[in-house]
């Protein structure tokens, strides 16, 4: 099986440590342990902004991807309906408003795809979302994370790591189970 991984974000300097690019540098982090973990592993970080991630993603497979094709990407993005540091695991969902997955998923002309979602959002202590009024959505995911958020993006930093690796060991249905009881 030869898994591709794809981290949306944007290109360029101003955007590394953004929320918007937690996709693209988790995956530019934990590179060199996935590609010495498994060498048939490929990863791949659109040079594209967020919005036209799809093209280059399209590029990988021609016109029509195969069904099997498709179970090996694996997406790796923000998500700001999960609170700060939360890590799920999805296949064939919608894009939840995502622009990103949107293009992939237009573009692919499929959902089914595995995705892995990463938490930005503040939240109560209760766990309730404090997500950004409409409004602010913009200037939020391209803001960067407080000092205060630090340990948090840590440990799902580490989650990704073992999401990952699980994708690829033991397959979609065990690496969700392993990942949401967490």
């Amino acid at each position: 099986m030869k898994w591709i991984f794809v981290g949306l974000g944007n290109p360029g300097d101003e955007y590394v440590g953004t929320r918007h690019n937690v996709g693209r540098d988790f995956l530019l982090a934990l590179e060199k342990k996935i590609l010495e973990t498994d060498k048939s592993t490929k990863i791949i970080l659109p040079d594209v902004f967020m919005n036209d991630s799809g093209k280059p993603v399209k590029k990988l497979w021609g016109e029509k991807p195969s069904v099997k094709a498709l179970a090996e990407l694996v997406v790796v993005h923000d998500d700001l309906d999960l609170p700060l540091g939360k890590v799920k695991i999805s296949f064939g969902s919608g894009a939840g408003g995502h622009r990103g997955v949107a293009s992939i998923q237009k573009a692919l002309k499929t959902k089914d795809f595995v995705r892995v979602r990463v938490g930005i959002s503040p939240a109560t202590p209760g766990g309730k979302l404090k997500k950004p009024d409409q409004e602010k959505v913009i200037d939020f995911v391209l803001g960067t994370f407080k000092p205060s958020e630090q340990e948090k993006l840590k440990k799902a930093h580490k989650l990704v790591g073992e999401a990952l690796e699980l994708l690829v060991v033991d397959g979609r249905e065990k690496a969700t189970m392993e990942i949401h009881s967490r």
